[in-house]
């Protein structure tokens, strides 16, 4: 058979191998058996299977490698502390143990500290924010609420958090202590409070 323009030559392994449509006397037969076919579905499938296996082996690879590192880390952190614990200095004075055992001794007694039962932020300008009140607690009793300023405690102003946290923790824990305070609404108002121990 002639190639011509309307009649291209057929591609490798598609060469028909039966009776042509445009021969006489024949029409569409069957399908022509392609073995080639199956051959390719089997490599596809084989590929595919050889890429997800490479995909496991990697990410099983990379969380291995993250564990070991974070085992390093934490094992130098835990190294670090160790060597400040040695370096740094024995106590001096008597030995608290004897040679059967360690001494059992009491814990020293902690001073009773007053508290609020608030926990307070710097504010944007003067005083001490209030951002929680503990129910129940002296400063629930007392009225303050949540964004509530604190400017005064007692005679001390109050600048910032940590300068009404030192006046409160001055303060006996039973005795009154005047509050003033600036709303959220931008009232002023004074309160009494009677500061507590936490046990």
């Amino acid at each position: 058979m002639e190639q011509t323009a309307l009649r291209p030559k057929p591609l490798p392994g598609q060469e028909p191998t039966g009776p042509r449509a445009g021969d006489a006397g024949t029409g569409p037969g069957p399908a022509p058996h392609r073995p080639h076919a199956a051959r390719r579905r089997g490599r596809r499938l084989t590929t595919l299977l050889l890429g997800l296996l490479a995909g496991v082996v990697l990410v099983l690879t990379g969380v291995g490698l993250g564990t070991v590192g974070a085992t390093v880390i934490g094992m130098s952190k835990l190294a670090e502390l160790q060597r400040q614990a040695a370096a740094a200095p024995a106590p001096a004075g008597p030995p608290t143990g004897t040679r059967t055992g360690p001494a059992h001794a009491a814990p020293a007694p902690v001073p009773a500290r007053a508290t609020l039962g608030v926990e307070v932020v710097d504010a944007y300008k003067a005083g001490a924010k209030v951002v929680a009140v503990h129910v129940p607690g002296p400063g629930y009793t007392a009225g303050l609420v949540r964004g509530d300023v604190v400017l005064w405690c007692g005679r001390t102003r109050v600048e910032r958090a940590a300068d009404l946290a030192r006046a409160v923790a001055g303060a006996s824990p039973g005795k009154e202590v005047k509050l003033t305070v600036r709303h959220r609404s931008g009232g002023y108002q004074q309160l009494v409070a009677v500061p507590g121990v936490v046990t």
